[in-house]
């Protein structure tokens, strides 16, 4: 045959994708999301008051800052917090990683919001003893009574992240940082950290937004957050859609912080992809 001459290939059919039951219930359940957010965009538009909103707007922002404030502190505090404890889960001491275990097992297992009536009602009937060692007047608020039990329950999770991504780099790098004379502290700031940050960067941002998100209990303790000025917002005008203003609210923040993390992400990552 020569080279002029070109082949007919037969291909087989295109095959159409078939509607099986998980494509159906996909389908429905997409259809049923798209009208239920329908249903919210028209209720807004036809509730929508020009007045509550102006009035209440203020309060809104304050209440955003007071939630922003929050857990940009925890989450702070709990970083420099989790890097004992995951120095501790690591540790060969017995002693040592027990503690540190137990600390972990009982702030990822028990409830945000128990942990803060622990700290804010359970400590309260301790004021004798919290003023003759001169912390009553860190506890008697309940602003750091909330910054006191939401540090100690990022720092557990942290801890976790931490420990996962330094361990998920591998033994070599190790050797070959000290085949090269590099110290084990220079080996931690210039191989290992950096290897690990990519890791641990998605962890650590699901971290933050189930933060933001948790932070709507601190409302509960007098604190008046984004949820705190929504409820207040709410007992005054008797209108739903001021609840959806906050949904709304946290739905933006969590979406900022979201993209943030898919441009740090392609950022720390540009010397992998080919």
């Amino acid at each position: 045959m020569s080279a002029e001459q070109t082949l007919t290939v037969d291909r087989p059919p295109v095959e159409k994708p078939r509607w099986t039951h998980q494509r159906t219930i996909g389908v429905v359940l997409l259809c049923v999301w798209a009208a239920l957010a329908l249903a919210v965009l028209v209720f807004m538009v036809d509730a929508w008051d020009p007045a509550i909103f102006q009035r209440y707007l203020p309060r809104y922002l304050s209440g955003l800052w007071i939630t922003v404030k929050l857990v940009v502190v925890s989450v702070l505090l709990g970083a420099l917090l989790s890097i004992p404890i995951a120095y501790g889960r690591t540790s060969r001491n017995g002693i040592v990683s027990a503690i540190a275990y137990a600390y972990v097992y009982f702030f990822r297992g028990t409830p945000l919001l128990a942990q803060t009536f622990l700290v804010y009602y359970g400590l309260g009937s301790f004021r004798p003893e919290l003023q003759a060692v001169g912390l009553w007047t860190f506890f008697r608020e309940a602003w750091y009574c909330a910054v006191f039990a939401f540090t100690l329950n990022t720092a557990a999770y942290q801890a976790e992240i931490l420990r996962g991504a330094i361990e998920s780099v591998r033994r070599g790098q190790w050797e070959a940082a000290a085949a090269l004379g590099l110290s084990k502290l220079q080996t931690i700031r210039k191989i290992i950290i950096p290897q690990a940050m990519i890791v641990a960067l998605r962890p650590y941002g699901n971290e933050i937004i189930l933060m933001i998100k948790g932070s709507a209990i601190v409302a509960i303790i007098t604190i008046y957050d984004l949820m705190g000025e929504t409820r207040r917002a709410y007992s005054q005008t008797f209108d739903f859609q001021t609840y959806i203003w906050a949904a709304v609210i946290y739905l933006a923040m969590v979406e900022v912080l979201r993209n943030l993390v898919d441009w740090i992400e392609r950022r720390i990552t540009r010397h992998l992809k080919r």
